[in-house]
């Protein structure tokens, strides 16, 4: 077995303490799982709430299903008061350039 790796790629795999850039444009912030909201219909999975830390007040709080999968495969649930990374990441033909302010 054997793979093909564009120059690019090899290059990274050879000096890999070099950072890289990402595929797609992306943006990382921090947040807080605020609360645990279960659901009272089983069928309907628990939510978790996050408060994203540098959000406009209005837009700060997201819920998402609270299931994450491990390292191992297994389904993991957030604890209430858990730090957490929000990334957001978009195609390259779905972003322009951001203009300078003057």
């Amino acid at each position: 077995m054997f793979a093909v790796f564009a120059p690019e790629a090899r290059a990274a795999m050879l000096r890999p303490e070099e950072p890289t850039m990402p595929e797609k444009p992306s943006v990382t912030l921090p947040g807080t799982v605020d609360k645990i909201i279960k659901s009272p219909d089983p069928s309907v999975p628990e939510k978790a709430e996050i408060a994203v830390q540098e959000a406009d007040d209005l837009y700060r709080e997201i819920r998402v299903e609270n299931t994450l999968t491990d390292e191992n495969g297994k389904e993991v649930r957030l604890k209430k008061g858990a730090e957490v990374e929000i990334t957001i990441e978009a195609d390259p033909e779905a972003t322009t350039p951001k203009s300078a302010t003057t």
